[in-house]
């Protein structure tokens, strides 16, 4: 049972960026510190709320100072030509020696699929699609290489290693991971055929995540496989107190990093037409589904032991994943105050106890 860091990441559009970039330097190294194992960061081109264009370049300069295993939560891959995500993938994997997984998506955010001409949803899970077998094959053969309809062919010189594109120091590739925000996920069903790992969002009500598991589950059945929740990633908000009534109160503050986490997203939802991921049954009405509703299904709120107990329930109810990432989010006014103190009652005080119980309940399963 690992433990990671996920950041979309998401601050307000009118701080100044390298601002936040400093802010989100600070929260890597903290986790760091704190004993956390993966740090996760999106990927988005047109929205200064969330301003990293390049996961990979911002944690490129954590490399030196910390032990984290590195993610990109996610490569939007049809935004990207896939000799590009190739280089720089095997680049990334080599300077960081295998400390790496990589998150591919579809993409997410409705205005970059604007920006790179891909808002057909259909061909945007195509050209995923196609793209990662292209940088597959890349990293499976030597040239010539047929990529995207050019070829490198004739301008190869093995001697000086001219026209042979780099592969990953882990190998065959690193672990690759799939994001899933709908209830019956294409990227879930792929994950299971293709064997790689899927990251259950922050932003989706609980039942969402409950589906994923079914669909997991019957996904791997399909394919001959054996149901198991080993590698699978749930990533969820937290806001832990020295008492539940204190930690209830940050969760809820006007001011809160979680209240406008949620009211972005939220918002954003509501005008695309697509809030029935964040509404705690299917028939909600929409009207029905409150900012604070959104904040109580998607946020574990408590002291160390009342979150405890509430992250074993969500579990039981959920299913059995395998690692927890909890979300970072902005550090404006008392949040920087409010979330390094949840960072660290989580990975210090709760987490140990949660592996535990999981590995207890491993224990009895296969017994």
């Amino acid at each position: 049972m690992r433990l990671g860091l996920f950041m979309m990441p998401l601050h307000p559009p009118e701080r100044p960026m390298h601002e936040t970039l400093a802010e989100d330097t600070e929260k890597s190294l903290l986790a760091d510190r704190l004993g956390f194992q993966e740090l996760w960061i999106g990927e988005h081109f047109s929205a200064s709320s969330e301003p990293i264009a390049s996961p990979m370049i911002f944690m490129a300069s954590l490399l030196p100072a910390t032990r984290l295993t590195f993610a990109t939560g996610v490569i939007n891959l049809p935004n990207h030509h896939p000799a590009i995500v190739a280089a720089e993938v095997a680049q990334f994997d080599h300077m960081s020696q295998g400390r790496f997984i990589m998150g591919i998506g579809p993409g997410g955010l409705a205005s970059d699929w604007e920006l790179f001409g891909n808002t057909d949803a259909a061909q945007r899970g195509k050209r995923m699609l196609s793209h990662i077998d292209t940088i597959l094959q890349i990293w499976r053969q030597d040239p010539p290489y047929a990529i995207e309809g050019a070829r490198i062919t004739n301008a190869i010189i093995p001697e000086f290693g001219v026209g042979t594109m780099p592969k990953p120091f882990q190998r065959p590739h690193p672990p690759i991971a799939i994001t899933a925000r709908s209830m019956d996920s294409f990227g879930v069903r792929t994950a299971a055929e293709r064997g790689w790992s899927v990251v259950s969002a922050n932003f989706v009500a609980e039942r969402i995540v409950a589906g994923h598991w079914r669909t997991m589950g019957a996904a791997l059945a399909a394919h001959g496989k054996p149901a198991s929740g080993a590698d699978w990633r749930v990533s969820r908000n937290f806001c832990i107190a020295a008492t539940d009534a204190e930690a209830e109160d940050r969760m809820l503050a006007a001011d809160g990093a979680n209240r406008y986490y949620f009211h972005y997203l939220s918002t954003l939802a509501r005008r695309a037409g697509q809030l029935e991921t964040l509404k705690p049954a299917s028939d909600t009405p929409d009207e029905a589904v409150t900012l604070e509703a959104i904040i109580r299904d998607c946020v574990i709120c408590g002291s160390p032991s009342t979150v405890l107990d509430r992250l074993v329930a969500f579990r039981d109810r959920v299913g059995p994943f395998g690692h927890l990432l909890m979300a970072g989010l902005d550090w404006s006014g008392a949040n920087a105050a409010w979330e390094a103190e949840t960072m660290q009652h989580l990975a210090q005080q709760v987490m140990p106890r949660f592996r535990q119980h999981v590995a207890a309940t491993w224990a009895a399963a296969t017994a």
